[in-house]
């Protein structure tokens, strides 16, 4: 499991296990490291699948050297597919990351891996599709350091893949869900001209659908039929570590600091409770002291799902809303002009968010202005009823707590020797990482031994802004000296200043070059749905065995393409499916329909999944 040295337990055999966070930007970034976050990913000025979310390269190299310090890892999110035009400035862009320190680089475009890059590790992003042990097979040969899993896979598939491959396992474990297989949704791109293989995804899944029948008939209207919940696995952490999981992904490049401290801060609890005695440790250094209980579902939330984890389940989408709901905090049994009155326990407060759906399941929100004598004052009742559900959607209390600075700390060890003129100081940090410091200084006796030994604890462990929790294990004094505040402040100081030092030269740096290679795909024949984009990429599949391809969709347009395949299914959702003993009858082909726009589905139920064309 580990070694003891000096009182700090060393897990230097254990698996790391890597708590993954997103940062929109610089600020979040450093909530998430601050909060305990192992790594954080965020996305570069150009080609992320997040359109909105770029950074500058140089708030990037500020992120990396504050997550440096607890040996915390960031990588950079270069994760669409580009086209010939761009390969150059892609090329660019992950030499000056580079160059600023990023750990590695997620990305969806085969083309990359043909190009003389330099040696940063690349992960393989979900939007490669990795599904199978084959394709992440694959990827391993081909040079990947980490393949990031789609989110569909069930326990059993982690399993499988675990058991066919060596390259490291990144899972979704909290966060919004797309409802297609990422990488495959082309949705946004024929309805909106928007591309998700691009950073500008639309979000049709969120909109509202009439769902027809084969004659025209409206069994649905305007539903939101493929918007999922939230992806909730903080339940499952022990079984995905048991298969082989060593990465842990909170989804969230576009969310705020509150949400990102509130969901990073309980998956930290939850993830260290799963490792407990399991022979793992944690991938980066030191612990976070929050001043808040975190509770994923006092932020942004639209319910959970623990989506095909265990299992088809019914409990992945909401069809009346795509919005957060919240946490429920009760029934309203009486309502008036202006207020209402409920029953529950959950406490409300003044600038509380609430939302209910009006009796035609229509959400509908409002703020709370005052709670006196039982009732609560809130902007509008409009459309509130008694026995209507109702939920908190933003706490007021919980928020200002979130806006409380975290202070994450190292733990160090430190010895004080003194005698014959000379100072001795040595510490020693949780990673093992030792320093030692000498000086001299002009003794003086000591009035009260015990006041003077107790001085000397007292501020060599103050930590102020440092990066260290000091904690003095050894204080020699003999005979019992004084030393002036001035003269223990400034060694620990230079202490400090040595042991972080140290710490960044000693600091663990994984580098990778791409050795390209013959290895081959598991099919010869792709289709737009490989997304091949530019020359490179062409020529990296051909390289590997494949003899015939299409175009990428947004260039190509290929008549008749399956616009989404999802393993989500809406015969199931409502309850239609023969092969999990549904009783509702409905007249297939399912059409959807959305402003004028048809869509069909078709059910390929040997492989349990819906199309969308």
């Amino acid at each position: 499991m580990g070694v003891r040295r000096g009182g700090i337990l060393l897990n230097k055999t254990a698996t790391a296990i890597e708590l993954l966070a997103p940062a929109r930007d610089v600020a979040v970034g450093k909530a998430a490291i601050d909060c305990g976050a192992d790594a954080v990913y965020i996305a570069a000025p150009r080609f992320g699948a997040r359109e909105a979310a770029g950074n500058a390269m140089t708030d990037v190299a500020q992120l990396v050297r504050y997550a440096h310090r607890y040996y915390a890892r960031v990588y950079l999110t270069l994760n669409t597919i580009l086209y010939d035009n761009e390969l150059d400035a892609a090329q660019a862009l992950i030499t000056e990351a580079c160059e600023a320190g990023i750990d590695a680089v997620i990305v969806q475009d085969m083309a990359l891996l043909e190009m003389d890059l330099p040696p940063v590790p690349l992960f393989a992003s979900t939007q490669m599709h990795n599904t199978t042990p084959e394709k992440v097979k694959f990827l391993q040969d081909a040079g990947f350091r980490r393949v990031i899993l789609a989110r569909e896979l069930s326990l059993e598939q982690i399993v499988q893949i675990r058991a066919h491959t060596a390259v490291d396992l990144e899972f979704f474990v909290h966060g919004s869900l797309c409802v297609c297989y990422s990488g495959q949704c082309y949705l946004s791109a024929a309805l909106a001209r928007r591309s998700a293989n691009r950073g500008a995804c639309a979000q049709p899944c969120r909109n509202t659908y009439d769902l027809l029948d084969a004659a025209g008939h409206t069994l649905y209207k305007k539903k939101r039929l493929l918007s999922p919940s939230d992806l909730n696995l903080s339940g499952s952490l022990p079984a995905l570590l048991e298969a082989g999981i060593t990465s842990f992904k909170i989804e969230g490049r576009l969310k705020n600091e509150s949400y990102v401290k509130n969901v990073v801060s309980y998956y930290r609890r939850q993830l260290d409770c799963a490792m407990t005695g399991g022979g793992y440790k944690k991938a980066s250094s030191g612990s976070a002291a929050v001043l808040f209980t975190p509770n994923p579902e006092r932020t942004f939330s639209r319910g959970f799902t623990d989506y095909f984890l265990h299992g088809r389940n019914a409990q992945i989408t909401s069809f009346h809303t795509a919005k957060s709901t919240g946490q429920q905090a009760g029934t309203v049994t009486a309502a008036g002009n202006g207020w209402f009155s409920y029953d529950g326990g959950m406490e409300l407060h003044s600038a509380d968010g609430i939302c209910f759906f009006d009796e035609n399941y229509e959400l509908c929100g409002t703020r709370v202005n005052a709670v006196e004598a039982g009732k609560v004052f809130v902007q509008s009742t409009r459309g509130m009823h008694p026995d209507a559900l109702f939920y908190r959607n933003y706490d007021h209390e919980f928020e200002k707590l979130l806006q409380k600075p975290v202070k994450r700390a190292i733990a160090a060890r430190l010895s004080f020797i003194a005698g014959n003129g000379n100072i001795r100081m040595t510490a020693q940090d949780e990673d093992g990482v030792s320093v030692e410091l000498l000086a001299s200084h002009a003794f003086s006796a000591a009035d009260h031994p015990e006041k003077a030994n107790l001085n000397i604890k007292t501020q060599l462990e103050k930590s102020g802004n440092s990066l260290f929790d000091f904690r003095v294990v050894l204080l020699q004094n003999e005979p019992p000296c004084f030393f002036p505040l001035a003269a223990l402040n400034q060694w620990r100081r230079e202490l400090t200043a040595r042991l972080e030092a140290l710490r960044e030269a000693q600091r663990p740096r994984r580098q990778a070059i791409i050795v390209r290679n013959a290895a081959p795909y598991p099919a010869a024949a792709v289709d737009y749905r490989a997304n091949i984009a530019n020359r490179l990429a062409e020529k990296f599949y051909i390289r590997h065995g494949v003899t015939s391809w299409q175009r990428n969709f947004e260039r190509g347009q290929q008549a008749h393409a399956e616009l989404m395949r999802t393993k989500y299914c809406i015969k199931y959702a409502i309850g239609a499916c023969k092969k999990y003993g549904g009783a509702k009858t409905v007249k297939e082909p399912l059409y959807l329909l959305n402003n004028g726009r048809k869509l069909k589905l078709t059910f390929d139920c040997a492989r349990c999944q819906m199309i969308i064309s």
